[in-house]
């Protein structure tokens, strides 16, 4: 075992994918001699050479293009888009292309084509740098959707995604990359405990509530519920992983015990990815169901800047308090959930 940050942990990912197939090409801007923004890909250019590891144009269109060709070529190409907010010009290629070539071809066409994507807030920048733009790529049919939230599933789940034949979208939370844990390197596409990567992991069981959470707020979860049991209740903490495919097996097996349910994500609220497990969940569990699920999410406002991001962003209170309203405790930030 050896402990790394999570932005190490992708690295040496990385690395490990391109030692084993020399298909895997690295394609972005500034990820070559620079390392990338946040370094993620630092050394690898010198190690494995400018032809594997390219500095492309700041046109992010033209980068998806590319790669989708070469997708079609035979290679694995693994583009990094630089912060989460430039993936819209890209979004016509991801959407009408990387996600319909299979569907298209009747199966002869494969796209094993990775989407590097640093998302969320919390680093005090402003709009197109702190955005989760997650609910537009799971709403697209064809695409699979991932978001790590450790060290070890960053180190685990890139070499997964990298191998997979199916596009992969693979979220990074950009706050967490300096968060530091253990990562067993003997652990490569099996994952850690033979985790798949469209599979959930329960962080710490409980019998009162269930909190699912994913990417950053994965964390928060799990330190909301050790909070939580100080005050007698106990939680059973989700981190989703894969949010398209949702695992909902375990969702439904945790809910059916426990009775009530929270969804917490930093995107805004409508159509966001907690109203569709909301919704899932209460056609699954309608009889299991000891109160409404409840959401704790963004505000549905463009992303705010950072003397105002921390109002903006589910914290540890806000959870605690979506937590209380679903044990039907008194709601102290009611006007705040309801956007008032």
């Amino acid at each position: 075992m050896s402990e790394m940050t999570l932005a190490k942990a992708l690295n040496a990912g990385l690395r490990q994918s391109m030692e084993r197939d020399s298909k895997v090409v690295l394609m972005g801007e500034d990820i070559g001699k620079l390392g990338g923004v946040f370094r993620i890909t630092d050394g690898l250019q010198k190690d494995f050479g400018a032809h594997r590891v390219i500095d492309t144009p700041l046109a992010e269109s033209g980068i998806m293009g590319t790669a989708i060709g070469m997708a079609y070529r035979g290679y694995r190409p693994v583009v990094e888009i630089q912060f989460d907010g430039f993936v819209y010009p890209a979004f016509d290629q991801i959407v009408s292309q990387v996600a319909k070539l299979h569907f298209r071809s009747l199966g002869r066409i494969k796209v094993p084509l990775t989407i590097r994507i640093p998302f969320g807030g919390g680093i005090g920048s402003p709009e197109h740098h702190s955005e989760s733009p997650e609910a537009y790529f799971v709403h697209t049919a064809g695409l699979r959707v991932v978001a790590v939230s450790n060290p070890q599933d960053a180190y685990s789940m890139i070499q997964q995604a990298i191998a997979c034949d199916d596009p992969v979208v693979f979220f990074e939370p950009k706050r967490r990359y300096h968060d530091r844990g253990e990562v067993d390197e003997t652990v490569g596409l099996e994952g850690p405990g033979g985790l798949a990567m469209d599979a959930a992991r329960v962080l710490t069981e409980g019998t009162d509530v269930t909190l699912v959470g994913y990417g950053p707020l994965a964390k928060t979860c799990l330190d909301a519920a050790t909070a939580a049991s100080d005050e007698g209740i106990s939680v059973e903490a989700i981190d989703l992983r894969s949010l398209s495919p949702i695992d909902f097996g375990t969702i439904e097996a945790s809910v059916r015990k426990t009775g009530r349910l929270v969804i917490a994500h930093e995107a805004s609220q409508t159509a966001g990815l907690g109203a569709e497990i909301a919704a899932s969940i209460t056609e699954r569990c309608f009889y299991f169901l000891e109160h409404a699920p409840v959401r704790v999410t963004g505000f549905d406002v463009p992303y705010p800047h950072s003397k105002l991001e921390f109002y903006h962003l589910p914290d540890l209170d806000r959870i605690l308090d979506g937590v209380d309203r679903a044990m039907g405790r008194p709601n102290s930030l009611s006007g705040i959930e309801d956007g008032e």
